[in-house]
């Protein structure tokens, strides 16, 4: 994922798509370069937060908030049989190749969906929120929760070998 800052004079739509797709890209890069061993690497007890567990997250994240919300597909969890988002947390069995083709999988059908969308406007029912919300508030969400957790992938991996950068 290449990762290319958000342009400084874009309509609303293209600034939130690129806002999102750089904080995408910006999770991506905070893993390159690391072991599968590395990226399973908890931080300190008693969390067991870890990178590739950061990517799992957001794999859910990605299908909950574009495929079964503003999409409406019935959809089972990608880590869980009893529809818990914290499972994808638990990465301690998990490899990179099949938690970033998850992902990666997701963010392209978000980016599918979202396209296909005829405007920000468009609305779904958010059933934990008992009421609609837009796809203009659903890319806000999500980049707010790449936000935080890409906080935490910069804490995680400086852990790990001491790179650092935003």
């Amino acid at each position: 994922m290449e990762r290319i800052g958000p342009p400084l004079t874009g309509d609303e739509r293209e600034t939130l798509r690129a806002f999102l797709d750089y904080h995408r890209a910006t999770l991506a890069w905070k893993c390159e370069g690391l072991t599968d061993e590395e990226l399973r690497r908890p931080s300190m007890p008693p969390s067991t937060l870890s990178l590739l567990g950061l990517v799992r997250h957001m794999g859910e994240v990605e299908r909950h908030w574009f495929r079964r919300t503003v999409n409406g597909e019935e959809l089972p969890h990608l880590w869980s049989d009893t529809h818990d988002f914290q499972a994808a947390y638990e990465a301690s069995g998990a490899t990179r190749e099949e938690a970033f083709a998850a992902w990666e999988a997701e963010v392209a059908h978000a980016r599918r969906i979202e396209a296909a969308a005829e405007s920000l406007d468009v609305t779904a029912y958010v059933p934990s929120w008992k009421e609609d919300a837009s796809l203009r508030l659903v890319m806000l969400h999500l980049i707010h929760e790449y936000a935080r957790h890409n906080g935490h992938a910069d804490f995680l991996r400086q852990a790990i070998d001491g790179a650092t950068g935003a």
